[in-house]
């Protein structure tokens, strides 16, 4: 292995599953698996085979079906829980790995275990040397490292090491670490243990003081070249080392660390968005890398140098993670340059004088509204303007909807002085919308991807509805809020539409 190289060990469908809340089923965990093998991580550990049928069964199911990473299964210092890990990962054939734990703090010895320090040596080096019979990529972690002895966390992973173990994790299992001492820790074990060079020295950090990534950092520095982490973070209690944030702090801060992985970032926006789906943890907004907010520009200082050099508030590129690209959210901080660009990406080219007078009415709204959206900016645009640019407007909206009835969803739109009406059928009452607006407008639609998030609160709350619509290579992002989510749904999606045909008129 490189020496500049560090392995990514994702460990969301074992320790993250075990996120209050977070349970998975069988085909949500393979689901997961196959966007982690396009992520290209190094190693999937694909749950804890003794702990349920259901863990076993999608064990072996992602040792069946997902190719390229390695797959892992967790097991306890113990026979029975070996022997049921290695038959769960057996269909990987090489690319299988048993990865087994025992705790070797004091705390742990004493409270939990029962047992004296060369009871647990025996017990994880029998462990060791019983799992290699059966599989040749063993892993150890010596469980709650940070807070064991450090003479005898350097003994153990020494036995470790001889019995076998082709990678020792070093486990700050309760989050209890902090960055200098933790790569303290690991710089003592390459000083006091003299087989380390035969082992990969991996690290799982998690986030009880909010340090789990800069922990891993910290331990990388230091000589660690292995990172075990979870997608968005999710793990026990405050959860793990994200790792979103240690692929992109590795990629843009090279200068510093001087290593890489080999995880496709471009998967990455994907991967969170896929987890927070099918484990219904939501990405909280201002989360590094993923979150909504992560590329996103309110004050106007930020977004005037944004629109004149990205590199001035932006350290990565959001098409590297696989966002489309950076958002400047309009809001009473904003300044004219953005609100110049806000309007002209959905058509509008205002005079001088006009721009002034709408970035005056913009002003004033925004003081009384938190959050101003398209519907917003193209009331105060079509005021300002003599003609309405040919833009639709949504007049009136009815859908029907139920059980055992088809739904439909019927349609006014205006354009200038024109009504144009029309109906159509769809899979629920947003998509037989969405088809009817295409309808009318003549356009093909294609949703990219779509959410709904509460604003406000109680049973009147307002939803607010965020897309992106992909028509042809373009791909356009609307928004919109109402009490009514599919009224929401169809002005966002007309804002799009409006957009769309504005940039194909201008193009001509």
């Amino acid at each position: 292995m490189k020496r500049d190289k560090v392995l990514i060990f994702d460990t969301t469908l074992r320790d993250g599953e075990q996120c209050p809340g977070a349970s998975l089923n069988h085909r949500e965990k393979i689901e997961i698996a196959s966007q982690l093998a396009r992520l290209n991580v190094d190693v999937i550990e694909a749950g804890f085979p003794i702990a349920s049928p259901d863990d076993f069964r999608a064990v072996k199911a992602i040792a069946e079906t997902v190719k390229g990473p390695r797959v892992a299964g967790l097991a306890r210092c113990l026979e029975k829980d070996i022997l049921r890990c290695a038959e769960a990962v057996e269909p990987a054939g090489r690319r299988g790995r048993i990865h087994v734990f025992l705790a070797t703090s004091p705390i742990h010895r004493r409270f939990k275990l029962k047992k004296e320090k060369h009871e647990i040596l025996k017990q994880a080096v029998d462990a060791i040397t019983f799992a290699r019979k059966h599989c040749a990529d063993v892993e150890f972690s010596p469980e709650d490292a940070t807070r064991t002895e450090a003479d005898f966390l350097a003994e153990v992973v020494r036995a470790a090491i001889d019995a076998g173990a082709s990678t020792v994790n070093i486990p700050d299992t309760v989050g209890y670490a902090v960055p200098h001492e933790f790569g303290a820790l690991i710089a003592s074990l390459y000083d006091k243990v003299p087989n380390i060079s035969s082992a990969v020295i991996n690290v799982h950090c998690h986030n009880d003081l909010g340090l789990a990534v800069a922990n891993s950092l910290a331990a990388l520095k230091n000589g660690a070249r292995g990172v075990e982490c979870t997608i968005n973070g999710i793990g026990e209690r405050a959860g793990n080392c994200a790792l979103e944030e240690i692929a992109m702090a590795l990629l843009t801060r090279r200068d510093s660390f001087g290593l890489e992985t080999a995880i496709v970032t471009r998967e990455l926006s994907r991967a969170s968005r896929l987890v927070s789906r099918l484990t219904g943890m939501v990405v909280q907004r201002n989360k590094a890398i993923v979150g909504a907010n992560a590329f996103a520009h309110e004050a106007g200082i930020h977004q005037d140098g944004i629109l004149k050099e990205r590199t001035t508030y932006e350290i990565m590129r959001p098409q590297d993670v696989g966002i489309d690209g950076s958002e400047l959210i309009l809001g009473k901080h904003s300044g004219r340059h953005a609100f110049r660009e806000m309007l002209a990406r959905m058509g509008f080219k205002l005079s001088p004088p006009e721009l002034e007078r709408a970035y005056k009415r913009f002003i004033e709204l925004a003081d009384k509204k938190k959050s101003i959206y398209d519907d917003d900016l193209t009331a105060i645009a079509r005021d300002e303007m003599e003609e309405g640019c040919g833009l639709y407007v949504l007049d009136y909206l009815h859908v029907s909807t139920g059980t055992k009835t088809v739904p439909t969803a019927t349609v006014r739109l205006k354009k200038g002085k024109e009504m144009i009406q029309d109906a159509a059928c769809g899979d629920g009452p947003v998509d037989a919308t969405l088809k009817t607006i295409d309808r009318i407008a003549g356009v093909k639609g294609k949703l990219v991807d779509y959410a709904i998030q509460a604003v406000t609160v109680g049973k009147d709350a307002q939803g607010e509805v965020s897309l992106r619509v992909a028509f042809g290579p373009d791909i356009i992002s609307g928004k919109a809020a109402s009490t009514d989510i599919v009224q929401a749904s169809a002005a966002a999606y007309l804002g799009c539409v409006n957009r769309h045909l504005m940039s194909s008129v201008a193009r001509k």
